[in-house]
């Protein structure tokens, strides 16, 4: 008998635990910004992979390493190839987009919105054909 009086308050502490924890393990009704630091180095991306949840709003803080100017576009690929053939040099006032000078530290923040996969590209010429790309996965939410 008296091991079913424990069952109420192990469920408690429990509840109380997982409550505590939940926040920390990336999992919340309410995503908080995040902020992503990644590097251009050897006109490469590092690192070049991200998994963020939907409705997620990061803040990402690119530091140029290279001796030569970089830039960081965030979008699908129709953005990607409009970009690969635009003649805008230099980025910052859109959301996901930003130019970063050589020896430079860019930001830009983007809030996701639907699951999926997003590219990331410089498109200084001949860079994104080089291989100077990435991508963010975004994982649907359970609480949207």
């Amino acid at each position: 008998m008296k091991r079913f009086a424990l069952v109420p308050v192990l469920a408690a502490a429990a509840g109380i635990f997982l409550a505590a924890a939940l926040p920390g393990l990336g999992v919340s009704r309410d995503p908080a910004p995040q902020t992503i630091k990644l590097t251009m180095r050897h006109s490469r991306f590092q690192p070049a992979h991200f998994t963020v949840r939907q409705g997620t709003t990061v803040r990402f803080i690119i530091t140029n390493s290279d001796p030569i100017d970089h830039e960081f576009i965030l979008g699908a690929e129709a953005v990607q190839r409009r970009h690969e053939t635009g003649t805008d040099t230099r980025h910052g006032a859109i959301p996901g987009e930003v130019s970063v000078p050589a020896g430079g530290v860019g930001e830009t923040t983007y809030t996701f919105t639907r699951p999926g996969r997003l590219l990331i590209g410089c498109h200084a010429p001949g860079h994104y054909t080089y291989g100077m790309q990435g991508w963010v996965r975004v994982v649907e939410s359970p609480f949207q």
